[in-house]
């Protein structure tokens, strides 16, 4: 019954681990095998981060399952990710009968008060009867409120005949009967909203658009808008593919892992556009009360959460976008725009300046230029936390059908490769990628097997710096030496571990073979995998260093910083790179 009601709802794929806390629901994947896919992985957080990732790509509803205990414990990290990045995700989980809960018995987590917090519907199935209508609430709650629900079967309701209701009722009602459908609300703000932010909007002299993930499919009409307000886009990590990077409107990402233009188009505003955004890092904003702000949000209850916001318009960014647009007046003083495409034109030439094949050891920004050049343009990209994601931000461009995925908002290390795994079950035809650390693929390994014995063609690529390269160079801009960050010898071989599961596998130390590496891994028909040993001393540099970054930097190395003349010689050798294509 649960898996069919699953079906309904168009739930393919499931990713998971069995265990003896949940027989009953394995069994019954076996029955309908034909209707889903069960997909069987090496670690349940791989499982919620697959289920995540496949939410993140589809749109559709992730499904994750894990036994009693243990097994959903390991689910959480994965389920806060969809949480945090407000992805509709249903984690389904084993429990022990009923006749022993609370007695203390083997593996008895209660699973339900576990998820508390993560969780926007959280039930424990104590009825078969219950079963079909709590299904339907938990898959309508995900889409609903753009997060995760859970629901726990305790192992005598899996086995339990379907529809049974073996206790007298007393209450006046009968178990809910419902159907699997969900329908979004309307996503158009009022008129008399739309002529309120047009008014603010039109106002504006030197205006900047925020876009996020919340915008994605809205990209030519952002760039309108753009065009209309003569008003740069600024592009928050996450919302990266919103928009081309090409785009003439664009200066690129914002905050640490961002641009220099885009630094200083925040601090030359007068109006600020937010679209589809929660942007976290406020320091990155203007201070509240110098700009007028407008912002479109799906959720009434995170408009306005990061400035204070004058006209603040609920609905879909695209609808919300056709509406306004013919409310919105040209501005015909392009001096503001025409600033920052000339800014960024710089910045463009300081990024291709540092991405040299000459540089030994390997740049982190060649390998990643490289790989952005022979990517498809409809691949996507799946990016783990650390400094892979300062290089995928600046390095890897948004162009055609190009797609840009990683955990924004937890910024949890592991999740590159079994997104790249659930990505490439949704879309058998398209290039994927997963552009990680060592650090992170480390982590869930394992997961490369996974891919392997599904047949599944990922390619893994991996910045390797043989350290905990974001935590170095956090611990450096606070003034401290690094320390507990860097791996050491023995080196693991990642790559023999690659052939080991039955997919290609190479070790790249030299820029001379970085580009056969990469063009064989693309080529080749199934999983991929090339670890590359990159400069472990090149700095994720802001794209505007504060004067209190560069002391704090300068403090680091006073107070005995390992390594640090070989940091200065990167540092240095970025400068002269810098100057030779200025």
């Amino acid at each position: 019954m649960l898996i069919s009601r699953l079906a309904e709802w168009g739930v393919d794929t499931i990713f998971g681990l069995p265990g003896d806390g949940i027989n009953g629901i394995m069994e019954g994947l076996r029955r309908q095998q034909d209707k889903i896919k069960f997909v069987l992985v090496h670690h349940e957080e791989a499982a919620a981060f697959m289920a995540t990732g496949y939410a993140k790509a589809t749109g559709r509803l992730g499904v994750c399952l894990a036994t009693s205990g243990p097994g959903g414990i390991h689910l959480a990290n994965g389920l806060y990710d969809a949480k945090l990045d407000h992805v509709p995700v249903l984690a389904i989980t084993g429990m022990q009968e009923t006749s022993v809960l609370g007695t203390g018995y083997q593996q008895e987590v209660r699973l339900d008060r576990l998820y508390e917090d993560v969780a926007e519907y959280n039930q424990v199935v104590v009825n078969p009867v219950q079963l079909p209508g709590l299904v339907d609430i938990a898959v309508r709650t995900a889409y609903a409120r753009s997060g995760v629900a859970h629901l726990s079967l305790p192992n005598d309701i899996q086995v339990a005949d379907a529809g049974a209701d073996p206790w007298r009722s007393v209450a006046p009602a009968e178990p809910p009967t419902l159907a699997p459908i969900y329908l979004p609300p309307p996503a158009r703000p009022r008129e008399s909203e739309l002529q309120a932010a047009a008014e603010v909007l039109n106002a504006g002299r030197r205006i900047a658009i925020l876009a996020g993930i919340g915008a994605r499919g809205a990209g030519r009409l952002i760039e309108s808008v753009a065009d209309t307000l003569a008003a740069p886009v600024i592009k928050t990590l996450s919302g990266k593919m919103v928009v081309p990077d090409a785009s003439a409107y664009t200066t690129g990402g914002i905050g640490l892992l961002g641009t220099k233009p885009s630094e200083e188009l925040v601090d030359d505003i007068d109006t600020l556009f937010m679209l589809g955004t929660n942007f976290p890092y406020t320091k990155h904003l203007p201070r509240p009360g110098k700009v007028r702000v407008v912002q479109v949000e799906a959720d009434a209850t995170r408009a306005g959460l990061r400035l204070p916001t004058e006209v603040p318009l609920i609905g879909d960014v695209r609808a919300t976008l056709e509406a306004l647009l013919p409310l919105l007046h040209r501005n015909p003083n392009r001096d503001h725009l025409t600033r920052y495409q000339e800014k960024m034109s710089e910045w463009r030439a300081q990024l291709v300046a540092l991405r040299s094949a000459d540089r030994e050891p390997i740049a982190p920004q060649y390998l990643v230029g490289l790989l952005d050049e022979m990517a498809a343009d409809d691949a996507i990209l799946t990016c783990d936390s650390g400094t892979v994601a300062t290089w995928a931000a600046r390095y890897w461009t948004i162009r055609g059908e190009r797609e840009f995925y990683l955990s924004g908002n937890l910024a949890t290390m592991a999740p590159g490769l079994p997104y790249a795994i659930a990505m490439q079950h949704a879309y058998p035809d398209r290039q994927v990628i997963g552009y990680v650390g060592d650090g992170a693929f480390a982590m869930l390994m394992a997961e490369f097997h996974t891919a392997a014995w599904h047949r599944l063609p990922i390619k893994v690529v991996i910045n390797n710096n043989n350290s905990l390269g974001q935590i170095l160079w956090e611990q450096m801009v606070l003034g401290y030496p690094e320390h507990g960050v860097r791996f050491g010898e023995p080196k693991p071989d990642y790559a023999a571990w690659a052939r080991g599961c039955g997919g290609y596998g190479a070790r790249v130390e030299e820029p001379a073979g970085l580009a056969d590496a990469l063009r064989a891994a693309l080529d080749h028909p199934g999983p991929a995998l090339v670890d590359v040993a990159v400069d472990p001393h090149e700095p994720p540099m802001p794209g505007k260093v504060t004067y209190e970054q560069a002391k704090n930097f300068g403090l680091a190395f006073l107070r005995g910083q390992p390594n640090r003349a070989a940091i200065a010689t990167t540092l240095f050798a970025d400068r002269i790179e810098e100057m030779r294509h200025a």
